[in-house]
């Protein structure tokens, strides 16, 4: 089972119509979203776009919690955890929530095979004790290179994707 993860979206449409071709492309059954959407149509544009279930959590920047409930609910597969979410996919236990000082913590506990998180908008892949610690980057691309993530539940590998094709600049992401 392959699991796409996503954070950071902020509204921007175009980066992430882009995201979820690829994506899809790769036969990721599952997303998981570490928060900030900002806009309830962003959410809704993930729920129309991906056909598998969708698992999120709130960022600080995500707006109109409401609507964003609504919108989850009307696509069918997008459940919304609030602020954290654990999970078990594809055999593995799974945490989810968008702050990394907390997602490092959950990660140090050992109880998890994937924890993931967001905010900072830099991609980064470690692994502590047995559990692999990721943020898959921003798909919004304002500080640096918009990337995803996919996770391999058979193998436990967390592989990080450009959503566009970038020259390499030494941008601000951590690809540990």
């Amino acid at each position: 089972m392959i699991i796409a993860v996503m954070s950071d979206v902020h509204d921007n449409v175009w980066n992430l119509a882009d995201a979820l071709k690829k994506i899809g492309a790769a036969g990721a059954s599952s997303l998981l979203f570490c928060g900030d959407f900002c806009a309830p149509f962003t959410l809704a544009q993930i729920g129309q776009d991906f056909s598998g279930e969708v698992h999120c959590v709130f960022g600080n920047n995500d707006g109109d919690p409401r609507l964003l409930m609504r919108n989850a609910a009307a696509a069918g597969n997008v459940t919304i955890h609030g602020q954290y979410a654990e999970l078990e996919l594809g055999g593995r236990r799974i945490a989810v929530n968008h702050y990394p000082e907390i997602a490092r913590r959950v990660a140090e506990a050992g109880q998890f095979d994937l924890v993931c998180y967001g905010h900072n908008h830099r991609a980064h892949v470690e692994l502590v004790g047995g559990t692999v610690l990721a943020n898959p980057g921003e798909v919004m691309g304002r500080f640096g290179r918009p990337t995803f993530g996919l996770y391999d539940c058979e193998s436990g590998d967390f592989s990080l994707h450009d959503v566009k094709h970038f020259p390499a600049t030494g941008g601000s992401q951590d690809f540990v």
